[in-house]
């Protein structure tokens, strides 16, 4: 990959972008400035496509056509090529170089399901391309990360779906969750844990061969040249078909130089409705505190001095100094899903269920009529996609925006900084920077590889 590809009309798009002229432009002009009639459906491409880059394809076909397909595994792309074809009767295009979707000006919408590390890379250039954006959680490798893709919404006016479905799918739970908190229905709120669940450590991962059908440079791309790693054993279930232990494929989650561990995995998801139900989707906290925790390897000033094993946490429980004086626990113990305790009763939420005594009074005393609309902001939409479309038409932010994403993932990237550090933080929510801790700020960015610095 080199800098040199930079075709004329992102060039072009760029300059009328920072000129604040995006808003100028009408759709008529250029399908990636919106599909031209409010019955038409969009088009759309998705970039990675293993797992959950699936999952949000399939569930799009409904309202959208895909023109294209990106992943720089062949294997996974002719897949999903062929299951596409199958579902809409039309064969995508299949390209391992995103850059070749966000030229096209057929294409009105990416979907991002890269790991982690690619994700504001693409997502910046697709919205400088004139392309909106549906993005995988969690959003961003690091803090200054978020930083960066809010610029460029602001910048562009694209409209930036994230990933976190539970604010609209889920069967309405966490919705309804949110509803009885504003209802007063546990009074005022005290403390909400978190279950997110631990993972186990690893053992020694050797070098292995790259496989032949995976692009590792290309995978790697932002993150620092090292070598392929795998062991024999493969994954089952969920993700399955790969290796259970490696650096790369479903376990990239594990390690900090592409992901953030459970932090940013499951804690992506309900520290994100945690915050919503507070009313902190614009702050942030005060103080982050890793009580309990364990390192799966050995930690020097932050980093770990091993290459060969996983090096997220593996337990943890944390205390977050809320505002309102509010506790928040993320921890690796217990049930997954979120607990809410307040001055008059408690309950339990997650994908499955809510349970607790305020929720059995729903039966005698319901939640008054259209409590989940107006936690929602209108009709709570099919599914996360269709309320991405929906924005795609009024040109207004969706349900899972980046401001409110981003402050919620300041929590959990703040979380995995203390426990590498091995001390409590404190966080100015305003100025977005750890006080007095020239250390632990040094780790709210990271530095690109040469070659596959963010193309602005």
């Amino acid at each position: 990959m080199t800098q040199s590809y930079q075709p004329s009309r992102r060039q072009f798009l760029q300059s009328a972008a920072a000129a604040g002229a995006a808003g100028l432009f009408l759709p008529s002009m250029n399908r990636a400035f919106g599909y031209e009639s409010p019955n038409e459906r969009p088009v759309f491409a998705t970039i990675g496509l293993r797992n959950q880059g699936w999952a949000i394809t399939s569930k799009s076909f409904k309202f959208a056509d895909f023109a294209a397909l990106a992943d720089v595994d062949s294997n996974v792309l002719g897949e999903n090529v062929q299951k596409t074809k199958d579902k809409q009767g039309k064969t995508p295009d299949a390209v391992k170089d995103y850059r070749e979707i966000l030229d096209r000006q057929d294409i009105d919408a990416v979907m991002i399901a890269t790991p982690d590390h690619w994700h504001t890379k693409v997502a910046v250039e697709a919205m400088l391309a004139g392309k909106d954006v549906y993005c995988e959680k969690p959003l961003t490798l690091t803090i200054d990360e978020g930083k960066l893709i809010e610029k460029i919404v602001k910048q562009t006016g694209r409209v930036f779906q994230v990933g976190t479905m539970q604010r609209t799918e889920s069967g309405q739970r966490f919705l309804q969750a949110i509803a009885l908190i504003r209802d007063g229905r546990i009074g005022k709120v005290q403390k909400v844990t978190c279950g997110i669940g631990g993972m186990d450590a690893s053992p020694v991962i050797p070098e292995a061969p790259v496989p032949q059908e995976l692009d590792w440079d290309f995978w790697l791309g932002p993150a620092p040249k090292v070598a392929y790693r795998a062991l024999p054993e493969m994954r089952k279930g969920y993700g399955g078909g790969v290796p259970l232990y490696s650096n790369c494929h479903y376990a990239f989650r594990n390690w900090h130089e592409y992901s953030g561990g459970k932090l940013t995995d499951w804690g992506a998801h309900h520290v994100d409705i945690a915050c919503w139900a507070l009313g902190a989707t614009d702050t942030g906290p005060s103080r982050i505190s890793p009580t309990e925790y364990t390192l799966p390897v050995e930690y020097k000033d932050g980093h770990p001095v091993v290459d060969d094993q996983y090096n997220a946490a593996t337990k943890f429980e944390i205390h977050v100094a809320m505002p309102n004086d509010v506790q928040m626990v993320i921890q690796s113990a217990g049930d997954n899903g979120i607990l809410f305790e307040g001055t008059e009763g408690r309950f339990f939420v997650n994908r499955g269920k809510i349970t607790g005594k305020p929720v059995e009074d729903l039966a005698s005393n319901p939640l008054p009529d259209g409590a989940i609309e107006e936690v929602y902001g209108g009709p709570v939409s099919e599914n996360h996609t269709a309320n991405f479309i929906e924005a795609m038409r009024s040109r207004k932010q969706p349900i899972s925006d980046v401001w409110s994403h981003n402050r919620m993932l300041e929590i959990c990237h703040l979380s995995n900084i203390a426990m590498r550090l091995g001390r409590e933080l404190q966080w100015d929510p305003e100025k977005r920077e750890v006080i007095n801790d020239s250390q632990a700020n040094s780790f709210l960015a990271r530095e690109s590889r040469k070659e596959y610095e963010i193309e602005m």
